[in-house]
């Protein structure tokens, strides 16, 4: 990406202010890598923002797509971006030059708060800490088989790629799945290695591209290979496999530079991911930092309007969404008021007597370090499932709603913690989106792939389905079938290719043909 002609280092009256939110951000106990900023221009700012919040990034049409709308939301006054930084070490933020010096201020604060996150929440710890450099490189890669393949190839084969990039298992990099041989022992197990003088030498690679770093040079056939030979019928893999990528990665028909590519979107998925995990936690901790650090500290007499301002405009709560900003920052004081009068523990949970509940307060002092814990070892669904509380629900106006058919709108459902709290953590689970698995590599014998939808209670949308299922197809290049329940009735969406199937399991073979796609 280019700068254009202009200096994006910090002005020297900028520069005073960073060193001074800095230490203040150091004094609180903020842990941080160093933090870089650099100032530029709303332009260049959305065109960051498109492309993920990093200047270097693959060519793909839906980072122009992005930047547009980006670029007419600011243009018409709809939407600024006020901050932007990147998880990496050293830290990468983003001012915009025609910012007040009030909002350069407060969104220094944010992100020492965000940096604090990144660096020390246990959900980032197996983030790469160098993803500037890899992004860049996964783009350099992309780049090099755009010339060499084509630009038409290659973005539509990332188009299927992208459009299946959430079918990653986001609880693996916490969770022992595989043995440690079959992920870092890159010889054949069948095999004593061989010595360097017999052959070319075998480079480190991670286990899903151990034959693309290094291929084979023998004419063996595989144990898939006999299998098949012999007839026998190959279940795999042993037990239903999350990580849908990974799976295609290890075992779909893919050229090399496909295989390179589907990797470089699982690890670039996998690294975004964790953001996601934690965004109402992350944003409250940044923004209980920003407050704390700005009212406390560095705001002068004739900047608190315009702060008010802008901070009230960042917490608005609306009827038609949840505010992450408003939810985490509420939610974080909330933890911290009650841990400093001591109302947790089984003392205050049994406690009958309303009056002495009104006036708890053991004068522990135990909050601060409270909040440290919780934005060390929580995620958004375990922070709220752990300290969202009746009382807090009440105070804040907390409800759950439904969709009304009658009306066709949204109406109030409920009004009671139970309803509340399972509504909430249930958007928040898997971000809404289906849990899909392996089951079977070689379904029906034939070399066929079959998924299964973990149903829980929400049919999938069919038409999503199907495109979904016509993707998967073209990288496996055989039938895919997936298994769902529709209205109440176990099902069977399939794509063969040529045409959509939906079959009910169990029934009659009551198939349904959908018009052909091509």
């Amino acid at each position: 990406m280019s700068w254009g002609f202009y200096n994006t280092n910090l002005p020297p009256h900028l520069r005073v202010l960073k060193d001074e939110i800095e230490g203040y951000a150091r004094e609180y106990g903020l842990d941080f890598f160093e933090t870089i900023f650099e100032v530029v221009d709303a332009d260049d700012l959305n065109e960051i923002a498109a492309y993920g919040g990093f200047p270097t990034r693959y060519p793909h049409w839906s980072f122009g797509m992005q930047y547009e709308e980006l670029k007419k939301s600011y243009e018409y006054g709809l939407s600024k971006i006020y901050e932007m930084v990147i998880n990496n070490d050293p830290c990468y933020a983003y001012l915009m030059r025609c910012n007040h010096t009030v909002d350069q201020k407060l969104v220094m604060a944010h992100v020492y708060g965000h940096c604090d996150f990144f660096k020390n929440n246990a959900y980032f710890a197996h983030t790469s800490r160098k993803m500037m450099d890899e992004i860049a490189n996964h783009a350099a890669r992309i780049r090099r088989y755009v010339e060499r393949f084509g630009e038409d190839e290659v973005e539509a084969f990332m188009d299927k790629c992208l459009s299946i990039d959430d079918l990653i298992d986001i609880h693996s990099v916490a969770i022992k799945r595989r043995d440690d041989t079959s992920k870092y022992d890159f010889a054949s197990l069948d095999e004593p290695e061989r010595p360097e003088t017999e052959g070319t030498p075998r480079f480190k690679a991670k286990g899903y591209m151990a034959d693309y770093i290094n291929p084979r040079t023998d004419n063996k056939p595989t144990e898939a290979e006999d299998g098949k030979a012999a007839g026998r019928i190959l279940h795999f893999p042993e037990r239903p496999e999350k990580d849908v990528l990974l799976f295609l990665i290890e075992h779909a028909p893919m050229k090399n530079w496909q295989r390179d590519i589907l990797s470089i979107i699982r690890d670039e998925a996998y690294y975004f991911f964790p953001q996601a995990q934690t965004k109402i936690l992350n944003e409250g901790w940044a923004s209980y930092w920003h407050s704390t650090i700005m009212t406390q500290k560095v705001l002068e007499p004739s900047e608190v309007i315009d702060y008010a301002d802008h901070h009230s405009g960042t917490m608005a709560t609306s009827s038609r969404r949840l505010n992450p900003y408003k939810l985490g920052i509420e939610l974080l004081r909330d933890i911290e008021r009650r841990w400093n009068m001591g109302q947790f523990g089984p003392e205050w949970e049994n406690c009958d007597d309303m009056e002495k509940k009104r006036t708890w307060d053991k004068q522990l002092g135990l909050g601060r370090q409270k909040i440290f814990e919780v934005r060390k070892i929580h995620n958004d669904i375990t922070f709220i499932d752990t300290f969202l509380t009746p009382e807090f629900c009440k105070e804040h106006n907390l409800f759950s709603f439904s969709y009304q058919e009658q009306t066709k709108n949204y109406v109030i459902e409920s009004r009671e913690f139970h309803k509340i709290k399972q509504r909430l953590l249930f958007s928040l689970t898997n971000f809404g989106k289906p849990w899909i698995y392996v089951i079977d590599g070689n379904h029906r014998n034939r070399g066929e792939l079959l998924l299964r939808h973990e149903h829980h209670g929400i049919d999938l949308k069919l038409d999503e389905a199907r495109d979904v299922l016509a993707n998967l197809q073209y990288i496996w290049a055989r039938p895919v079938h997936l298994e769902t329940v529709c209205d109440g009735q176990p099902t069977l969406l399939s794509f063969d290719g040529s045409e959509h199937t939906q079959q009910a399991i169990g029934g009659t073979d009551d198939r349904k043909t959908t018009p052909k796609t091509k």
